[in-house]
């Protein structure tokens, strides 16, 4: 049997937000069996629940955004990922903004804080969504898709037309039955162009994206003074990115996401689309499961991808 996991202890800390600016206060604390992830924005007059599923997402763009009831909060979804990468099934998250700060860009360091409160096992089983037939959507020429996967995998293609991008291997395929999302993939930070700020400024986006927390790039380079930090570091962000956003399902996801220049958008056009389609997964228990195949298939694709 796989159980469900929550965190050990309350944790905090401070960053930034990367369209705000401001200055953002977040606290993860642990939640019982069943809870899901609950973000709390603990500013509002009265405090406000946001539950993280794909349904409630407002708005993507240059992020993922989450309203409920009248609130909302921004930039999810590299929280999202080190939840989906360590494992962590309930959650809630306090935030006294609208906006969960950005940190380095990447998930890295929710990872940290996650690990530093300690992980726990519940008393109750996991449950997964098991892809079982295929599933596509299309905007122009950019595609994302589901298949049947005995794991989890994410085959993924980018394609800038920009030097540093004609240096890069711009397609990757991970499967997170044998390797590590801690290792691959939580240090991937987001990335942007120097000439666009300009104009998300005038947008009131982007307003506290600097070399801090993301990788900038002039026409020609990198102008970030530690390069980065694989060589391959764009196209592991969007793998990232899209670990937090097919998160927003409400469960794991046993099955392949193969996606061609897809984005928070299109990523969560096929979550809805799958959900909305209920002959194309099913949500399996994982004690059930266990007992059924008499396998540990399920415990090696999720277990190593929390621990290693």
């Amino acid at each position: 049997m796989v159980f469900q996991k929550t965190i050990k202890q309350t944790i905090e800390t401070v960053g930034i937000g990367l369209h705000s600016g401001k200055k953002v206060g977040i606290r993860l604390r642990p939640a019982p069996v069943d809870t899901g992830i609950v973000f709390w924005r603990k500013d509002l007059p009265k405090p406000v629940a946001i539950h993280a599923r794909a349904d409630a997402v407002s708005n993507t763009t240059m992020c993922t955004i989450l309203e409920q009831n009248g609130a909302r909060v921004a930039t999810i979804e590299h929280l999202m990922a080190a939840l989906a990468g360590l494992g962590i099934d309930n959650l809630y998250v306090d935030l006294d903004s609208e906006e969960v700060p950005i940190m380095d860009g990447s998930s890295a360091p929710f990872i940290f804080l996650i690990q530093a409160a300690g992980i726990e096992s519940q008393s109750k089983a996991k449950k997964v969504i098991r892809i079982k037939k295929p599933i596509e959507v299309r905007d122009g020429d950019r595609w994302a898709r589901f298949v049947p996967y005995n794991g989890f995998k994410i085959d993924f293609t980018i394609d800038f037309q920009h030097p540093v991008f004609k240096q890069q291997n711009q397609s990757l395929a991970i499967d997170f039955s044998n390797r590590s999302f801690v290792g691959e993939v939580s240090k991937a930070r987001t990335f942007g162009f120097l000439k666009d700020l300009e104009k998300l400024h005038a947008a009131n986006l982007a307003l506290g994206g600097s070399v801090d927390n993301a990788i900038v790039m002039n026409d020609y380079r990198v102008i970030n003074q530690d390069g980065l930090r694989y060589s391959d570091e764009f196209v592991r962000h969007k793998i990232l990115d899209a670990v937090g956003d097919v998160y927003l399902a409400g469960y794991a996801i046993l099955g392949e996401l193969q996606a061609y220049k897809s984005g928070h958008a299109l990523n969560n056009v096929l979550v809805r689309k799958m959900l909305a389609q209920k002959k194309s997964y099913e949500l399996i228990s994982l004690d059930q499961e266990t007992a059924q195949s008499g396998s540990s298939l399920l415990d090696e694709y999720l277990v190593p991808v929390a621990v290693r």
